[in-house]
């Protein structure tokens, strides 16, 4: 893990720092529990987890699937 970089301006992680616009040693690696990507932050959204989506926390607006992943948790409302 200690090769992999983190891009500052978008957090897209990649061995190769040719491939990020702005790399910089990553600290902390995220695999995605819905795409399996990874990711620099635990804040990564893809398609498949948002389409699974009910909650954002009222502090931040951090969305989650699970309440338990959010500070604040409040339910959307309907998505259709």
């Amino acid at each position: 893990m200690s090769h992999l970089r983190t891009c500052k301006t978008c957090g897209a992680v990649a061995a190769d720092p040719g491939h990020l616009c702005d790399p910089t040693p990553a600290k902390k690696v995220f695999a995605c529990e819905y795409c399996g990507a990874k990711a620099g932050e635990e804040r990564h959204l893809c398609k498949p987890m948002i389409e699974k989506v009910e909650h954002f926390c009222s502090a931040c607006g951090r969305v989650a699937v699970e309440p338990t992943a959010l500070c604040h948790p409040k339910k959307l409302e309907d998505k259709a």
